[in-house]
This record gives C-alpha cells, structure tokens and sequence, in this order.
C-alpha cells in the first residue's frame, strides 16, 4: 500500500474514532448514583429565595426546597449540601460536577429540558411585575405602551427574563432593560427609585411584599403568566432521576411534602 494512502486511511481512522466518541458521550446515561450513593450526600445549588430557600433569623438555611430536599435526602439516605451558585451558570455548574441538582424554584421550560434531566412537577407558579405602591394603580392592568421607558430589571438566565425579552408585554420596555443578579436585587432597585419595576415569582412576592415587612412600600401585579418548578439533574442521568420522583411520591402519599408547604403557606400551590 502507498504511504499516501495509508495516511489518508490513518487520518480517516483518528477521525472516525473521535466522532463516535463523542456521540457516545452525548448520548451516554450518566450513572451519577454510583458517585452521590457512596459520597453520603446530595450538592445542591440554590440561591436565596423566600420562602424557597433563605437565611432565618438566626443565619440557619431554612425554607420550603430546603426541608423538601432533606426530606428526600433521608429517603435516601444520604444528606443534602447546599451551595449557593450563580442562578445564570445552573446548567455550567451541573455539567461541570460542581453540584449534583438545582433545587430552588426552578421553572421547567423545553428549553432546559433538553439541557437537564428535571424531576416530576410539584409546585404551581406564575410570575408578576412588582412597582412602588404609589404606581400601582398606575400599572394595575399594564399594556405595551403603558411599559414604555420604565427602567426594568430582571434575573438573568432566567424565566422572568425570558418573559421580558420574549412576551409583547415587555416589547416597549425592552430598551431599558437591564439584567441582574437576583429577584431580590430588583425589590431592592425598585425600592430604591433606581428600577420602576421588576419581574418577579409570585411566589415570593407573597412572601415578601405585604404588611410588616421590609417590602411594604411595593406592591405587585398578576400578569396571567402560569408556569411549574421542577429539580434539575445532569442530563442523561436516570438512575437519579428516577430515586428523586420515587421519593417525591413517596412524600406526597404520607402526607409529608403537604405538611412541609403548608409550613410555608404553599398546600394551594402543590401539585399532589
């Protein structure tokens, strides 16, 4: 055989052979219980979210995902280790096995689906503006061009920004839009006359903005936009998945995850 030919055969080989490694690679089940089953514990990012997951009086983390993940963990048997992360790096933070789940009011889309492996839904959500109470009225039943130039502010990386730059809405306002680091970066920002609005959970703007808190000088406003919370693992990762719903039904058919919400005043949000 000519050592020409030989060498087109060679580099036709090398290039087979990474090809199929990597279609192997984005195709292959991830067995990612044999490595949380023996390490004793679940790394799950979040970021502080009222009543999700939050800081008590006393600095102790506390809220309805934080009791719900333990609660699953003990089925488990294993612990559950909470790591705060940046809420726009989730899906970089799970490939790059810095954290084994994303378990914070996570909002399931098709879009991180094909991203994540996410667990059975449990919670209803939907997603408001928040103004300064004295805008209120002013914005109770928003249209375009009532949004037109107001300073908005919403998370990045996710749904709500995706609502401001997806949703018509949103069209007149997306010129001055800016992104932020967290929802309650907007409460701040709006309190503080820097931001008119933003978008946030319902969720947690049940939790925060009423009488007697530090929020009592905003209000918020339904905007129609319904959506459901699920925990994310690395894709392609079923045995995990699967012990995760397995424990979630479990605690849905004892009454535990009932009791847990309705600590938290979330019975009417669960998904039984």
């Amino acid at each position: 055989m000519k050592i020409k030919n030989l060498k087109k055969i060679l580099a036709l080989t090398v290039v087979c052979v990474m090809l199929a490694a990597v279609l192997t690679a984005c195709g292959a089940e991830h067995k990612d219980w044999e490595e949380i089953g023996p390490n004793g514990k679940m790394v799950i990012g979040i970021t502080y979210y009222p009543p999700m997951n939050y800081l008590d009086e006393n600095g102790e983390l506390t809220g309805f995902e934080t009791e719900f993940a333990k609660a699953v963990c003990e089925i488990l048997e294993i612990e559950a280790e909470f790591i705060e992360i940046d809420w726009n790096a989730k899906e970089t933070e799970l490939k790059a096995k810095n954290i084994d789940a994303v378990w914070n009011g996570m909002t399931i889309t098709p879009e991180r689906a094909e991203e994540m492996d996410i667990s059975t839904p449990y919670l209803r959500n939907s997603q408001v503006i928040v103004v300064r109470a004295e805008d209120g009225e002013k914005y109770k039943n928003p249209t375009a061009d009532d949004l037109e130039g107001v300073a908005l502010v919403a998370e990045a990386g996710s749904t709500l920004e995706n609502v401001v730059l997806n949703n018509d809405l949103f069209e007149k306002a997306r010129a001055t839009y800016t992104p932020i680091d967290k929802q309650a970066t907007g409460l701040l920002e709006v309190q503080a006359g820097t931001a008119d609005m933003t978008v946030i959970d319902l969720i947690m703007a049940e939790e925060l903005i009423k009488p007697g808190t530090a929020y009592e000088d905003l209000t918020f406003i339904e905007i129609g936009l319904k959506e459901e919370f699920g925990i994310a693992f690395r894709k392609n990762s079923p045995d995990t998945l699967d012990k995760v719903n397995g424990a979630i039904r479990q605690l849905l058919a004892n009454g535990k995850l009932l009791e847990i919400a309705e600590k938290y005043d979330l019975a009417d949000s669960l998904i039984k």
